[in-house]
């Protein structure tokens, strides 16, 4: 079996690397939608929860393992990455890393065998392979230590590696690499749009066809790991700020197919006959102005029809997929596929009228009310017709009951609107609302309004479920560990504002919550300071600062303002509330330490919503 697989990385659209574990139920299947049969995590030790999926679900996985170093507390890292995997049916290959500098070294070697010795020690059902992006044919090298060679890119090299070495075992670990924005068709580098035609690879990688086609081609190569699956924050290659992610998915931040979904589906999926055309059929303003039309099917041939007029008739070349030039005109572009001379499968883009409505789609019409089960519902607009509008770029509110909103997102790998709250605007007639339900028995609904639109609204069944069995959650603090000063011990009260240069290196000395120092003489005023600056919560709201421990009588000013005051000598903890606030804050504590053998801070001081 031919591996059809993707990199991946743990994050999406709304919530990041923070995916819950029925968004990842939900990607998975997104992925096998397409043909996909294998996953690459990328490039660290997926969640359990993630591959109990992949267990279930029927997804293969290679295991890759983060750090490459074979010092003890690492090789214990990679021991317990096969140990906790090795039972899982999912799993059919341990990588030991990703492209590391070492890989064409004698010590790159040694160090892969030791690695490698290690996983065979507590696992020999499954081959070792390591992602290399060279060195494979220096004398002495990393592939020479694996069971299988995991090729990243270098496609050219596929034959020579393969007649120098006839036994051994290769893959692709990572290929492909190219560039799209969903649901854009013409590339405009100044705006950081790149056309979806599978024609912009990176400079280091191929396009979907080239790479495919190496490897669908090349029986001694196993498979293919694309990269990626899914767009992922950071990384805006081609481009650098103010894009904010990834453009190499086969689909978007959402998970919204992008051009290469339904390329790699025609490729992958032999059965039921597939088609599907691209671009959309809006394109006012170009009437009579050629745009470039391709089928991606897994039929013998395809017709092309427009407005009842045959535009022409290929055979279909399933890595290259065919393509034509048609001068643009309002109405339906139809394409009829064909087996043996019958037609199996039609499909048909039409030009729209303006978006007259919203429209939401959840992905399942029941939910779990055990409090965190979550699923994605994709906006869209329609026309007069309810027909969708690619071209639809609005904003739109979104409100709810019975649930709440844990995250927005829209594929644009150039937008700035948050991804928390409650809007979000459409980005090519597409957006994505992730939900969760509450607990209980009842009904979430989800609602979405435009201007000058019809709105939305959705309804999905909360199904009663007992809550996963959990530890309380713990409040979140920040710990104000670092830039604290204490002033030299003064016979009298001192000014607790008192101004000191920022050069000043020797009168004052760093310390640290805890650090007490025993005083003697008459001297018992001391003065501690730091600069902090809080969390958006805490900023915004306020919060509380939590002294561990204050040894002496004391007063707490916060920029410049008396907080608090404390009057037993004694050792205690003290409590301060916190008012919001921007910026950089001052936190001043002045002690008398009179009657106390060491005064000052004699624990950690916290930051609490």
């Amino acid at each position: 079996m031919k591996i059809k697989g993707v990199c991946i990385h743990q994050d999406h659209a709304g919530v990041g690397v923070a995916i819950p574990d029925s968004l990842w139920e939900w990607r998975i299947r997104r992925l096998k939608d397409f043909g996909c049969n294998a996953i690459r995590f990328s490039h660290n030790a997926p969640a359990t929860e993630t591959l109990d999926l992949c267990d279930r679900l029927g997804m293969l996985v290679m295991d890759e393992n983060r750090l490459f170093n074979v010092s003890p507390d690492y090789m214990a890292q990679l021991e317990w990455m096969v140990r906790r995997d090795r039972n899982r049916p999912s799993i059919i290959l341990w990588s030991v890393f990703n492209e590391e500098p070492m890989q064409g070294t004698a010590q790159g070697y040694e160090m892969v065998r030791r690695m490698a010795a290690k996983v065979k020690a507590l696992d020999t059902s499954r081959p070792v392979t390591a992602a290399m992006n060279f060195g494979m044919f220096a004398p002495s090298n990393v592939s020479q230590a694996v069971d299988v060679v995991g090729f990243n890119y270098q496609t050219d090299t596929y034959d020579k590696f393969h007649a120098a070495f006839p036994d051994k075992p290769l893959t692709s670990s990572e290929d492909t690499s190219t560039f799209m924005t969903r649901g854009e068709y013409e590339t405009d580098r100044a705006r950081h749009i790149m056309a979806s035609y599978d024609e912009e690879p990176a400079d280091w990688g191929a396009t979907h066809r080239r790479s495919w086609k190496a490897i669908a081609e090349r029986p001694f190569v196993a498979g293919t790991f694309v990269w990626t699956g899914f767009d992922y924050h950071g990384e805006p290659t081609p481009f650098e700020w103010p894009s904010q992610s990834s453009f190499f998915g086969i689909t978007d931040l959402c998970g919204f197919p992008k051009m290469a979904f339904y390329l790699h589906r025609a490729q992958w999926v032999d059965e039921p006959p597939l088609l599907d055309l691209v671009p959309h059929w809006n394109w006012a303003g170009r009437e009579g102005k050629a745009v470039k039309v391709m089928a991606l099917t897994n039929v013998e041939r395809v017709a092309l029809v427009l407005n009842g007029r045959k535009v022409g008739e290929q055979a279909v070349d399933r890595y290259t997929m065919p393509s034509w030039q048609v001068p643009y005109e309002a109405g339906r572009l139809e394409a009829v596929g064909y087996r043996g001379g019958r037609e199996v499968v039609r499909t048909a883009v039409e030009t729209t009228g303006a978006p007259v409505a919203l429209r939401l789609t959840p992905d399942r019409s029941a939910m779990a009310g055990g409090g965190e089960d979550v699923q994605p519902v994709t906006v869209d607009a329609v026309d007069a017709k309810g027909r969708h509008v690619p071209t639809a770029n609005l904003p739109v509110q979104f409100a709810i009951s019975g649930g709440s909103i844990i995250g927005l997102g829209n594929g644009d790998p150039n937008s700035h609107e948050p991804e928390k709250g409650d809007k979000r605007s459409l980005f090519n007639g597409l957006a994505q609302v992730i939900v969760r339900a509450d607990g209980g028995a009842g009904t979430l609904t989800l609602t979405a309004t435009s201007p000058g639109l019809k709105p939305a609204k959705v309804s999905v069944r909360r199904l009663a479920a007992p809550p996963r069995a959990a530890v309380p959650p713990t409040p979140p603090a920040a710990i104000l560990n670092e830039g604290w000063h204490q002033s030299p011990a003064s016979a009298t009260r001192m000014d607790p504002n008192l101004v000191v240069a920022d050069n000043d290196m020797n009168s004052w000395q760093w310390i640290h919550p805890g650090e007490v120092q025993k005083l003697d003489g008459p001297a018992r005023w001391i003065l501690l300071r730091t600069k902090f600056t809080l969390r958006r919560r805490v900023r915004d709201k306020g919060g509380r600062l939590v002294f561990g421990g204050v040894a002496g009588a004391a007063e707490v000013w916060i920029d410049g303002k008396k907080a608090a005051t404390k009057s037993s000598p004694a050792a205690e903890r003290l409590i301060v509330p916190l008012p919001p606030g921007e910026g950089e804050r001052v936190l001043s504590v002045l002690i008398d330490g009179t009657g106390v053998p060491a005064p000052g801070l004699t624990g950690l001081v916290l930051v609490e919503d």
